[in-house]
């Protein structure tokens, strides 16, 4: 084998191994996350990695921001837009990311799979108060890291 072929195939294989890890420790935040959606969507929860929803599901989100869970988070229309566009260009297109009846990443089924040993209490804490409080126990979601390495669930 020459030194060219070698060399692309051992980037080949370092390439798959990185994308491996990333995915097994969760799902990597996009390059080109506009401002807004830390400051609107961060605002109140996690700004979650956009593959963890497909585009339907997304596309049902930012279509009731006036209800939206309970609140009232609607958009000036440039901002709903751009926003919009992010997610769906964005969206999950694998097997875990797939549609909820109520369009909640803590609905889906490999949420509730991962999250199955924790007691209903924990979710009750002031310092969680929430399953879609990602950040309370997984100190890298805001970055799309949900691995277990890294987990503390809070007292």
């Amino acid at each position: 084998m020459s030194r060219a072929a070698l060399a692309r195939a051992l980037c080949a294989i370092a390439t798959a191994l990185s994308c491996g890890a990333s995915l097994a420790d969760g799902m990597p935040m996009p390059r080109d996350i506009p401002p807004a959606y830390g400051q609107e969507c961060g605002a109140c929860h996690t700004a979650y990695p956009p593959g963890l929803l497909p585009a339907a599901s997304w596309a049902r989100v930012m279509g009731s921001l006036e209800k939206h869970f309970g609140t009232n988070a609607a958009l000036d229309d440039k901002t709903a837009a751009e926003l919009a566009r992010y997610l769906q260009s964005n969206a999950g297109t694998y097997k875990r990311a797939t549609a909820t009846p109520d369009a909640r990443i803590t609905s889906a089924g490999w949420f509730q799979s991962k999250h199955r040993k924790v007691a209903p209490a924990t979710w009750k804490r002031a310092s969680v108060g929430t399953p879609a409080n990602c950040t309370a126990c997984h100190g890298g979601a805001a970055q799309g890291d949900f691995s277990e390495r890294s987990l503390t669930v809070p007292k």
